[in-house]
């Protein structure tokens, strides 16, 4: 894999936010800042947080100018404390403002992921559960939301619809090719389409999941499942498939939840409603 700055999608992604927030043309920027001054400026956190997006917004800077010149303090996955600089930005006055809310924009949100990420992973230390994320992404942001989980400590789970069969309760109703109920023929009939692809069957019950064992799949997904509920299922598995917990699970729940046995948890709430890092960019004249 490429380095998260040099994935097309983030490069498109970041092009976009360029030209949505006008950055051709700054006109605060062109009216009030003489067009040869230069300026260094400090990117600072104000709060404690794990950094994601260093190198994303480095790119923000280059690409509208390229001979701004960028040193990093840190790296994506380190924890600073408030008031340490991430990165450094000299060159151009005005290619700095310019860039700046853009640049900021990702680095934000990015870092408060990781930073809502580490949280969760170190709330299960001493378990072997993993913290998983999800598609619920924001649109477009798939590879830098993702890549800020994995700065934070999680694993990424499936990337998009092409590299995991994931069979839940809506397939179930609209499969065209069987007993709803006989989840060991849904993950046949998923084999037989895409050989080699994984597949995860989520379930609500212990029916279904003994139905869901005989399919032999490589994940199971315990659906809002009760930890007494998930300890029994562990236990019915017994090593036979992976399995995931997911729905409903929060600070106040994942230990309980990661004590019971279950391989990983996921949680759409590292990228679908993280709080963004409190980042700002000051101007050293």
């Amino acid at each position: 894999m490429k380095p998260i700055e040099e994935e097309p999608q983030v490069l498109e992604s970041i092009q976009a936010a360029l030209k949505e927030d006008g950055a051709s043309r700054d006109v605060t920027t062109l009216a009030l800042v003489d067009p040869e001054a230069i300026a260094s400026a400090d990117v600072i956190a104000r709060h404690p947080c794990r950094v994601a997006g260093t190198t994303v917004g480095a790119t923000v800077f280059k690409l509208v100018d390229p001979s701004l010149e960028i040193e990093f303090r840190v790296r994506d996955g380190a924890d600073v404390a408030a008031g340490d600089v991430l990165l450094v930005v000299r060159g151009s006055a005005g290619s700095i403002l310019t860039a700046e809310r853009t640049a900021l924009n990702f680095m934000q949100r990015m870092t408060g992921i990781a930073t809502a990420t580490r949280s969760f992973v170190a709330a299960v230390v001493g378990t072997r559960c993993a913290i998983l994320d999800t598609r619920k992404t924001a649109p477009g942001l798939r590879l830098v939301d993702k890549y800020a989980v994995k700065a934070g400590g999680g694993t990424n789970h499936r990337m998009g619809l092409h590299d995991m069969v994931l069979i839940k309760d809506n397939h179930r109703k609209l499969w065209k090719g069987g007993d709803p109920a006989r989840l060991d023929q849904a993950v046949a009939a998923a084999r037989a389409k895409f050989p080699g692809v994984p597949v995860e069957v989520e379930v609500e019950t212990f029916e279904e999941l003994r139905s869901a064992l005989l399919g032999k799949p490589e994940w199971i997904m315990l659906d809002n499942m009760p930890p007494a509920a998930m300890r029994e299922a562990v236990a019915i598995v017994a090593g036979r498939c992976k399995l995931e917990a997911s729905g409903g699970i929060d600070a106040t729940t994942i230990r309980a939840v990661a004590e019971t046995g279950v391989d990983a948890i996921s949680l759409g709430c590292l990228t679908h409603s993280v709080k963004a890092a409190d980042l700002s960019l000051e101007i050293a004249i």
